[in-house]
């Protein structure tokens, strides 16, 4: 009877020193919870596929801004613009930055959170979302920089018309204005 005594006593020990060592879900997620996330996000291997599936955008984007000036610029400018832009998007330190990301992310979610989140990521639909992810970013740079490239334009404009009424009510004469992106 005493060693059946001993073994519920015990039991109930480890079962209510398991329980006790759980955290309930609305508790801080920890840097560990987070670090789990960002794994099963696959986090630098997205950051990787991302910058590949960017830089064609951005070469586009280099070739078209340089093109009105291309006889002024050498043979290779292009080629060498494209050549720094990769290098800067794959020497930067992104590994670095996932990392200074960690308390972000734990002033916003719970443990039930992240647990969440990383049931969904961990599920087939949820991997299939992070497999199609780069490469609908990289559609919808394509659809957005025409739309960026036009609303800047339109901003350059009315900063450009500002600066010149304010000189024309200073009474100073304002320089030639720069002419704004057809696009």
């Amino acid at each position: 009877m005493k060693r059946f005594l001993l073994a519920v006593i015990l039991g109930l020990a480890f079962a209510s020193g398991g329980a006790a060592q759980q955290a309930p879900a609305d508790a801080p997620a920890t840097k560990e919870d987070i670090q789990r996330y960002m794994e099963v996000m696959h986090s630098r291997e997205m950051i990787d596929r991302m910058m590949d599936a960017m830089a064609k955008p951005m070469h586009q984007m280099i070739h078209e801004q340089y093109l009105k000036d291309k006889d002024k610029l050498p043979a290779d400018f292009e080629a060498r613009m494209n050549k720094l832009t990769d290098d800067m998007l794959k020497g930067f330190p992104w590994d670095d930055l996932l990392q200074s990301l960690v308390p972000v992310f734990q002033k916003h979610l719970t443990k039930g959170d992240v647990n969440a989140v990383v049931a969904f990521y961990s599920a087939p639909t949820g991997q299939k979302l992070l497999k199609e992810m780069p490469a609908m970013m990289s559609e919808e740079m394509e659809v957005m920089m025409p739309l960026l490239q036009k609303q800047m334009a339109r901003v350059t404009e009315l900063a450009q018309q500002q600066v010149a009424e304010m000189l024309k009510d200073s009474g100073a004469k304002p320089e030639a204005k720069p002419q704004a992106s057809p696009n």
